[in-house]
């Protein structure tokens, strides 16, 4: 699994997909870009043995995953059920998304795979493919009211409650210490989810005075410019007193670490994340971010080519056998049959795995002055 995986991250950057994550650390910049992003429609349906699926991915300026990591494993897990996958990118644009989707459904494709930025636009193309008797599967992140019966993605919930823990231990010896909380798109039910998954390790700490809340702002967008922006003005208006920041994403900690920076506080405020990109990862190692939470998306690619291919040849029982979990959707107060797979905290200590696995390369997170801490760790 590892050499497989690492042998499909080799032949991602030789076809000119950037790994580094330039996008998801920092405060004013977008993601990695996409090679096939500007097009416009997708092509018609054909190609693999079962038929071609369409992909449409939300954007690339909250992070680089979805380019890095996702889009990649996304093709070649879907090539290994035997089909064609055409996988464009919406930049969040949800005019873009929809014509992505009119173009993906008028060629036929076997299943659609989506994962919108806004679940209202999300929820329309289900309709409009389920009419024309298209599979559906929500990738990731759910569209709240729409009419898909699969859903794949991490139990997102967990993700916020390891953040919150980590906050929790990186506290445990100051009483009465504040916190920030920095979430994400308040349109993006995952970024709620993990909120909540956040505040059932938190409140009772903040009920009893263990801890105490400062605010909690949720971010447009997941825009990190607007993170750093935001933050700084909390951090401003408390009078510079912060002690613990827990950032829904890497890419938020970036822009919250850019203003400790200014403040010269990196490194003495535990500051949370998510993604395990390799931004993230060198933030943890030079002790400026705490931790980041790593979710294996390549089994999340995995779990959804499977079900992509039995939901295409109409086999329901194979779907429902995949799809063991459920997440309860309130807009039209249903449960959609669900993947949801296991994230991980990863600490200093743990970035090993994340190499090793072959998320992140060692060259990619080992340089100039983190050489000797990655030699401590044993990332060679």
């Amino acid at each position: 699994m590892r050499s497989r995986t690492l042998t499909l991250l080799a032949a991602t950057v030789s076809t000119g997909l950037v790994l580094t994550a330039c996008g998801a650390n920092s405060s004013n910049s977008g993601g990695t870009g996409s090679n096939s992003a500007s097009s416009s429609a997708p092509a018609a349906a054909g190609g693999g043995a079962g038929g071609k699926v369409g992909v449409i991915l939300p954007e690339t300026a909250s992070s680089a995953r979805w380019e890095a990591f996702d889009k990649p494993m996304l093709q070649a897990a879907l090539a290994a059920q035997g089909f064609e996958a055409d996988v464009q990118n919406a930049q969040g644009d949800s005019q873009k998304f929809s014509s992505l989707a009119d173009g993906f459904i008028s060629s036929g494709v076997k299943a659609l795979i989506i994962a919108p930025s806004d679940p209202a636009v999300g929820a329309a193309v289900e309709n409009k493919a389920k009419a024309a008797g298209i599979p559906v599967i929500d990738y990731d992140r759910p569209s709240l009211g729409g009419s898909a019966e699969y859903y794949v993605s991490f139990d997102n919930e967990k993700v916020g409650q390891l953040q919150g823990q980590a906050m929790a231990d990186a506290l445990k010896d100051k009483a009465g210490a504040g916190v920030v909380q920095i979430e994400g798109a308040p349109t993006d039910n995952n970024a709620t989810l993990f909120t909540k998954g956040q505040d059932s390790v938190l409140e009772p700490l903040f009920s009893a005075g263990t801890l105490k809340r400062i605010q909690k702002q949720p971010i447009n967008d997941w825009d990190n410019q607007l993170g750093g922006t935001t933050f700084e003005q909390i951090f401003t208006a408390n009078g510079g007193k912060v002690d613990g920041v827990v950032a829904a994403n890497d890419g938020l900690a970036g822009a919250v670490i850019t203003i400790l920076k200014k403040n010269g506080l990196n490194g003495k405020i535990p500051v949370t994340g998510q993604d395990a990109t390799a931004d993230g990862l060198k933030a943890v190692m030079r002790g400026d971010q705490y931790m980041t939470v790593f979710k294996p998306i390549k089994e999340e690619a995995e779990a959804t080519a499977k079900l992509a291919a039995a939901l295409a040849k109409g086999d329901k029982a194979a779907a429902d056998a995949i799809a063991t979990g459920k997440l309860h959707d309130p807009k039209n107060n249903r449960d959609i049959k669900s993947v949801l797979l296991t994230p991980t905290t990863i600490l200093a200590k743990d970035i090993k795995t994340v190499v090793t696995q072959g998320y992140v390369k060692a060259t990619e997170i080992c340089g100039g002055d983190l050489a000797a801490k990655c030699t401590s760790l044993g990332i060679s």
